[in-house]
């Protein structure tokens, strides 16, 4: 699942009953993420803190959408804990978690390690995460090892950094937040910056003379 690649349009069952992708995902984003187990300590911690954080996703238009391979039971058994462990969560768990008993999905969408791809005797997943767009092409990728937890802070600024560059033909620098300033993609051309940024660009002044170091703040 590189960059750019379109998401198929898979079947599963979830939490949430049978879930065709494409349809489901509307005109949405989305965040497609895998964990490595049900009744495991960090995974417990991951998807309670992403649910006390859906508020968020909502406010950028992202939907959540959770894989391992473990049965549809577990997975309705596991959540019971994980609200119990996760006060923040209040009423039914916020989103979906699929059953990928056969590891079909996790093959096809790269979500198993290198030892484990062709065993089907481990099942358990890395901690793979798409950012998944409208178009339904893989926008952001990250994958984790089981023995690291994701931040949802940080998950949360890729993704404004994704919208913002899906709006205007900008990049974000090293450390970007949003609110700070954003730089000018160097294939916008000179004559095109009012029109495309009319609040302005500043320029910075490199020792080699090229201009290509453009910041904004309007996006």
């Amino acid at each position: 699942m590189r960059l750019g690649a379109v998401v198929p349009n898979f079947s599963a069952d979830s939490t949430e009953g049978k879930i065709q992708f494409h349809d489901w995902l509307g005109e949405s984003w989305c965040m497609l993420f895998s964990h490595p187990a049900d009744f495991t300590p960090v995974c417990t911690t991951e998807l309670g803190r992403i649910a006390v954080h859906k508020h968020e996703f909502e406010k950028r238009n992202v939907k959540l959408l959770a894989l391992s391979c473990d049965k549809l039971k577990s997975h309705c058994d596991w959540v019971n804990d994980i609200k119990s462990y996760c006060l923040d969560i209040k009423g039914d768990f916020p989103y979906p978690i699929i059953s990928d008993e056969d590891r079909s999905l996790a093959v096809t969408l790269d979500m198993l390690d290198e030892e484990a791809r062709n065993d089907p005797a481990v099942s358990m997943t890395v901690r793979a995460l798409y950012i998944i767009g409208p178009d339904r092409k893989v926008k952001l990728s990250m994958t984790y090892p089981t023995s690291t937890g994701r931040n949802v802070d940080e998950i949360l600024r890729v993704i404004d950094s994704l919208q913002v560059a899906a709006r205007k033909p900008v990049a974000t620098p090293a450390n970007w937040t949003p609110g700070s300033h954003v730089m000018v993609l160097p294939s916008v051309k000179d004559e095109d910056i009012p029109k495309l940024f009319p609040k302005g660009v500043d320029t910075v002044k490199m020792p080699s003379g090229i201009n290509y170091v453009r910041t904004t703040f309007d996006y």
